[in-house]
């Protein structure tokens, strides 16, 4: 029953479809995927590395944020809204710009 009960919460995860703005630097040899507004990053060795490696610390934190019941606050505090039908809204990153003075 419990095993059964986690598998649906899985399921509603990653049944929901959330986006996310992200930035991609490097260091050194190794590229840096960041979602700023959730503060989650992961690596890898190329930029589709790095990418793909964000998508799954991204969902597995949200996972684990549903399990511990702090999903709602999380995505509440980073600027998500909750839509009647359960899905959430991504805050929008206007503009990203190298700059110097």
């Amino acid at each position: 029953m419990f095993s059964s009960r986690l598998a649906t919460k899985r399921r509603k995860i990653e049944m929901t479809s959330i986006e996310f703005d992200t930035i991609v630097f490097q260091e050194g040899k190794i590229y840096v995927a960041y979602s700023p507004k959730l503060d989650v990053s992961s690596c890898g060795s190329t930029v589709d590395e790095a990418r793909c490696n964000l998508k799954t610390a991204v969902r597995l934190f949200l996972e684990e944020a549903e399990k511990m019941g702090t999903l709602e606050d999380i995505m509440c505090e980073a600027g998500y809204e909750k839509e009647s039908y359960g899905d959430w809204t991504a805050p929008r990153l206007i503009a990203t710009e190298h700059m110097s003075l």
